[in-house]
């Protein structure tokens, strides 16, 4: 997916995600460095929404690592680390959700929704656990993006 169709907040979620996949010593970035990275950026929508369901930073890191699994899927390359496929699939979802919500550009609140959307994910995994689904999601995204 073409960096240009994402606004500022994505664009720094997705660097950010490689800083994260950094941080945990690895050699790919997965749906879960996408959800710490939407937190720690903590604007835009999908921050919000996040903040909304009272998820945080450090709430998210320890729900990842109970349930992070470091098997070794294959990789896709997107920016400097290679990404897990659920990862791959996570950028495409958000397209859709850009086009679903009728938005030029792809911002932190389709991430969001990508990331639910993206079945046993490791982000969608801790999103579930910690209480959030995609309806309540979509609906709180929906709200803000009316606003």
């Amino acid at each position: 997916m073409p960096m240009q169709h994402l606004d500022g907040d994505a664009e720094a979620i997705v660097k950010l995600a490689n800083e994260i996949a950094r941080e945990y010593e690895l050699e790919y970035v997965g749906t879960e460095h996408i959800l710490l990275a939407i937190l720690r950026q903590g604007g835009g929508i999908g921050g919000e929404v996040l903040a909304h369901f009272k998820i945080d930073e450090a709430r998210a890191r320890k729900t990842i690592d109970d349930i992070a699994q470091r098997d070794k899927e294959d990789t896709w390359v997107f920016g400097r680390l290679p990404g897990t496929p659920h990862f791959r699939n996570v950028m495409a979802l958000a397209i859709d959700e850009a086009h679903r919500l009728k938005c030029d550009r792809i911002g932190s609140g389709h991430l969001l929704l990508a990331l639910l959307r993206e079945k046993q994910s490791a982000g969608e995994r801790a999103m579930k656990k910690m209480g959030v689904t995609l309806k309540t999601a979509r609906e709180e995204v929906e709200k803000r993006l009316a606003n």
